[in-house]
């Protein structure tokens, strides 16, 4: 049955394309056109006809083109002369399989000659095998078709898996023994591509781990964890030959054990040294030191004294004298301190010293010492009918005798004076002083160690008259 055949635009020469068809059709080669080339598709069988609907072919080979939709206003082209064919050897035909190029049926794809090397074929069914054949034409006619040897199947693209860690899962997860492991890991892939978890290498335990993958992630639970659920678990994505890993650190921790033992190794003064083994079991994870506290037999109360301390000594000192004291050690990790504590069975007695006082010899000072006067008397001038008084200060040990004068007489006892010492300053009082009061005074301080004295003058001026 001859092939379909494009309608030729009027006034025009050049020859037609074969456009590809889904129904049996024979080929036929195409008018001569110099320099030009027709590209044929067959038809492979109802699974693989193409459709307006279909995806783009995952793979192109070189020198495709390019498949238009069909329209109503196809024509069917005039059938032509098929080309010369060039009989085959003489082996038995039956031992070989006829080239595509006779054993199908071919419909054209272009609608005219091109003068291009390459074509895309679009609008392709998913699904569809097909062998492409290419014919250059010229103007002696259609040249013998290169046949490409293996059939071209659509399918759908592949993207390869990829797996996306989040970020607080890159490092090691680290849980309570008890607390719900819950992890969701998404990955990419097209089509959707077969997860698989494993932990250590080994199967999970469906018995206590529960995975459930989508289209788009995994998620793998634990109810309640328990230390054997450490270790990696890792998690792979495959698909086509494909495939995708991602390792997973869980960690299950819990609080550690007491120490093993401790024991009082020496007390000295206001302190003692302690010892202890570290406990046997550390929660499934590093120590973070230790905790030692005191406690006085008296109060029985607990002070910590060293924490995170990382040492098996150590020396308490500050302790009081008099007291004795109990010690305990706690181990400490990331879940906390150790549930109960190594406690000392000796108590670290902190015995009083005998004290003994030696005096220190002292030699006491003489502070005896002559009388001198530290501010003399000063001359003065008085108005007759207004007390006076005089002032001059002494320094002498031990205390001393004040005498005062006048003119050389001795005053004391004269109701007209008043004479007052105290913390060294000597005053005397003149009492309603006249000129017959005018005179040298004279202050004498006498001890046993010597007598000292000063002098002033005091005149008594009556105001003038007019």
């Amino acid at each position: 049955m001859p092939g379909p055949r494009c309608p030729r635009h009027p006034g025009s020469t050049d020859p037609p394309l074969l456009i590809p068809a889904h129904s049996s059709l024979t080929p036929q080669p195409a008018p001569a056109m110099t320099g030009k080339a027709t590209l044929e598709a067959p038809d492979c069988g109802p699974e693989e006809t193409a459709s307006e609907s279909a995806n783009v072919p995952a793979t192109e080979p070189s020198g495709e083109v390019a498949a238009p939709k069909s329209t109503g206003e196809e024509q069917t082209p005039k059938p032509q002369e098929p080309a010369p064919h060039v009989p085959a050897p003489d082996a038995p035909a039956a031992s070989k399989p006829a080239p595509p190029s006779e054993a199908l049926e071919w419909v054209p794809v272009n609608t005219r000659p091109m003068m291009v090397t390459q074509q895309t074929v679009r609008n392709l069914a998913l699904g569809d095998k097909f062998f492409v054949r290419v014919t250059a034409v010229s103007s002696a006619g259609a040249g013998p078709p290169a046949v490409l040897d293996q059939p071209v199947h659509i399918q759908e693209t592949i993207e390869a898996p990829k797996i996306r860690v989040p970020r607080h899962l890159r490092q090691t997860y680290i849980r309570q023994v008890g607390e719900a492991i819950n992890l969701q890991i998404p990955f990419q892939g097209n089509p959707t591509p077969r997860a698989s978890w494993t932990h250590n290498g080994h199967a999970l335990d469906s018995q206590r781990v529960n995975v459930r993958t989508g289209d788009q992630d995994s998620i793998l639970f634990i109810r309640s964890a328990q230390r054997s659920d450490s270790g990696c678990y890792e998690l792979t994505v495959q698909l086509e030959g494909l495939e995708a890993k991602a390792a997973i650190d869980i960690l299950v921790i819990e609080k550690p054990g007491s120490p093993s033992s401790i024991r009082l190794l020496d007390v000295w003064g206001c302190n003692a040294a302690l010892e202890w083994t570290p406990p046997q079991d550390t929660g499934n994870t590093e120590l973070l030191g230790y905790t030692v506290q005191k406690a006085d037999k008296k109060t029985g109360q607990w002070f910590t004294v060293l924490e995170r301390y990382h040492p098996t000594t150590c020396t308490i000192s500050d302790l009081i004298v008099g007291n004795s004291y109990s010690f305990r050690v706690f181990s400490e990790n990331l879940c906390g301190l150790s549930d109960s504590a190594a406690v000392t069975k000796e108590l670290a007695h902190i015995q009083k010293t005998d004290i003994v006082a030696k005096p220190k010899s002292f030699v006491e000072r003489d502070f005896s010492e002559a009388p001198s006067f530290t501010q003399p008397l000063a001359d003065h001038i008085s108005t007759p009918g207004y007390s006076t008084q005089l002032f001059c200060s002494v320094r002498a040990s031990p205390k001393p005798k004040i005498i005062w004068m006048k003119n050389k007489m001795n005053i004391q006892g004269d109701p007209k004076y008043r004479a007052i010492s105290e913390q060294g300053v000597c005053t005397l009082e003149i009492r309603k002083p006249s000129p017959f009061d005018s005179g040298v005074y004279t202050c004498k301080a006498i001890n046993v160690l010597g007598e000292a004295s000063v002098d002033c003058r005091l005149e008594v001026k009556a105001s003038a008259t007019h």
